[in-house]
């Protein structure tokens, strides 16, 4: 069983009786409790006309030592790291980051290490005002458990279920590096605290500003997690569409140009924690896309196309299927 059949199995209970949108996505998406129609009172037209698409993106995500991130990572990385990953599904939506809170599961008390941790986090959260507004601390093996909070109009909010067959897809940067770190660090090979590599896994950027922009010419979004095929995956089958990627339109990252074909292609498709956005978007967008990334100063890239049909296709330059195997990120596959 996947990570994703657990859930559908186990925990989809949907429809959703309070969220425009719940278990499937990046986020959930909730209004007001003046507009959610279990509150069981009438709501002035006025107030419900002034909040009429006004909600909340919420989302939650564990990082588990050993398994999200080596136990000797720098713990203001950690801290960091914890924070973004959450932000970027608030990225992904188009949501804007209002607070979060904080689950720590800790080995025993540290000082050294925990202020270190906490200025990584804060450092990020100030970036994008976003403030910690509670939580829970409790003694066991590192764990770290954040839930995000982000306004976004619930209307015109980004989701996995609107890419259209025409559409472009689209990447927000070069994909691949954070894989490639945790490839030569289990290899025996550790890189440089500098290399990009490195940094990407240990530092990943949020999109956040690309994000908000996106929301007037995106179709759909997704950040990418668990690997680019994984995650387009997803787009595909919330929305009922296949994709095309094109590998030769690819941003395949400097550090990656040395290695073998396969490698390289596996990295970069498959390998997950890049932390990118993926998102769709019609033809007719290209010119507003193509501003965005001069606007954005983010390395935009067409890299594909949404068609009838199912599943995501890797084509080659001569826009025949390459038969990789590559298969993204699963905690349980």
């Amino acid at each position: 069983m996947t990570e994703f059949e657990l859930i559908r199995r186990y925990f989809d209970r949907r429809p959703s009786r309070r969220a425009d949108l719940g278990i499937g996505d990046d986020c959930a998406l909730l209004r007001p409790a003046s507009q959610d129609p279990m509150a069981g009172r009438a709501t002035p037209r006025a107030s419900a006309d002034r909040l009429r698409n006004a909600g909340f993106a919420v989302s939650t995500d564990m990082l588990v030592a050993g398994r999200h991130f080596f136990e000797d990572v720098a713990p203001d990385a950690l801290g960091h790291k914890a924070l973004a990953v959450n932000l970027s599904d608030l990225a992904a939506m188009g949501a804007r980051p209002r607070a979060f809170t904080l689950a720590l599961a800790l080995p025993a008390v540290d000082e050294a290490w925990l202020d270190a941790f906490a200025r990584g986090m804060f450092a990020l959260a100030d970036r994008y005002d976003c403030e910690l507004i509670g939580g829970d601390t409790t003694r066991g093996p590192l764990n770290v458990c954040v839930t995000v909070f982000g306004d976004c109009d619930v209307e015109t909010a980004l989701r996995r279920d609107r890419a259209e067959p025409g559409d472009d897809v689209w990447v927000s940067g070069p994909l691949g590096l954070a894989a490639y770190a945790v490839r030569e660090r289990l290899a025996g090979r550790r890189l440089p605290d500098d290399h990009p590599a490195v940094l990407a896994l240990e530092r990943p950027q949020p999109r956040v500003e690309l994000g908000l922009l996106l929301r007037h010419w995106a179709s759909s979004a997704i950040d990418i997690s668990d690997g680019l095929i994984g995650d387009l995956g997803h787009v595909a089958d919330r929305s009922r569409v296949g994709i095309d990627v094109e590998w030769a339109r690819m941003p395949v990252p400097e550090a990656l140009w040395d290695l073998p074909a396969p490698d390289v292609r596996a990295l970069v498709l498959g390998g997950g924690d890049d932390y990118e956005l993926a998102f769709t978007s019609a033809s007719v967008n290209r010119g507003a896309i193509e501003a965005l990334r001069a606007q954005s100063g983010l390395p935009l890239a067409r890299v594909g196309t949404v068609r009838s049909g199912s599943g995501v296709t890797i084509l080659d330059a001569k826009l025949q299927v390459l038969d990789d195997a590559i298969r993204a990120f699963d905690h349980f596959a």
